[in-house]
């Protein structure tokens, strides 16, 4: 018994998805998707030169369009600060006299310990502060 050729081709096909599903390298789709176009002439009788010709016309080709879009979105995509880098930046409210040596602050809706940057400065209840930094479980303050 003689295997066609096109599932020769569907074989490939899912021998280079293989390698995309475990290493997200985008690359090995555009092959697979190759693979598959050729699969498709050799079910409508082409031969063996065109089977090859349109697996690596397709692969080029999608390689060609559809990297460098993905490199685009990829590097537009904007940083989103989270967990403690979130927290820097922000406003909080005192709540109880901050300054060098401590104090408390309302942060994100949660209450920190905090300390101010300049251990000469202080902040009374209710006033408005910039958080700088965190130092562990502590804000550090201006």
């Amino acid at each position: 018994m003689e295997i066609d050729a096109w599932v020769w081709w569907l074989i490939a096909a899912v021998g280079l998805g293989i390698p995309l599903v475990l290493t997200a390298m985008p690359e090995f789709g555009m092959f697979a998707a190759g693979a598959v176009a050729a699969a498709i002439v050799a079910a409508l009788g082409g031969g063996i030169v065109a089977q090859v010709l349109v697996f690596v016309a397709v692969s080029v080709a999608l390689i060609a369009v559809v990297r460098p879009i993905a490199a685009r979105h990829r590097g537009s995509r904007p940083s989103q600060a989270t967990g403690i880098d979130a927290l820097k930046g922000r406003q909080a409210v005192v709540l109880e006299r901050v300054d060098g040596s401590g104090g408390r602050i309302k942060l994100a809706g949660e209450i920190w310990s905090a300390r101010t940057l300049d251990g000469d400065q202080s902040f009374e209840p209710g006033q408005q502060v910039d958080v700088v930094d965190i130092d562990g479980a502590t804000a550090v303050v201006m």
